[in-house]
């Protein structure tokens, strides 16, 4: 792997660590958007611009305007100090967990294009999707058949999720929405 994807990796971790160990919320969502962003950009390394785009639109763009509206929204409440004590250790204890993960795990990454990788990082499973999908799902189109067909689960609960935010919009921003 690269310089930059090391690079990048650290700081996909090193931010999704000190979103969890901001006190201040305000913070811990601009630090969350830098964190999706730095997805984005590792999402468009890996060739998935769809995902890319997803990743910067909804968890840049959408989450954090939807996190600072909440805030705005509501007031802070009192804090228990049993709960920040117990807090803190569990986040270094998770945040050791992903790192030691990660170091494992990122060294056996295949370089893109390299000819030891499997046949799927190749390009020769989207042409088995594109030659074969009328034949496997009787639809035509084969964006359709992949979301609706391979990915059925996947798509059903992307729509969930879109649903129960939307819903957990129109409560955050009250009747506003429909004045």
């Amino acid at each position: 792997m690269s310089a930059f994807a090391y690079a990048l990796a650290v700081f996909i971790l090193v931010t999704a660590v000190a979103t969890a160990l901001f006190r201040d919320v305000l913070s811990a969502i601009i630090v969350f958007g830098a964190y999706s962003l730095g997805m984005a950009i590792l999402y468009t390394f890996l060739l998935a611009p769809d995902v890319a785009m997803t990743e910067a639109a909804i968890g840049a763009g959408v989450t954090t305007i939807l996190l600072l509206l909440t805030i705005a929204r509501t007031t802070r409440p009192s804090t228990d100090r049993l709960l920040e004590r117990i807090h803190l250790p569990a986040v270094v204890a998770v945040g050791a967990l992903v790192l030691v993960i990660c170091t494992t795990v990122l060294p056996e990454m295949y370089d893109l294009g390299s000819q030891s990788a499997p046949i799927w990082a190749d390009g020769q499973a989207t042409q088995h999707y594109v030659e074969r999908t009328y034949e496997e799902t009787h639809v035509h189109n084969a964006v359709s058949a992949v979301l609706a067909a391979y990915r059925g689960f996947d798509t059903f609960g992307e729509a969930v999720v879109v649903f129960a935010a939307g819903i957990s919009t129109l409560l955050v921003l009250k009747r506003e929405v429909f004045a």
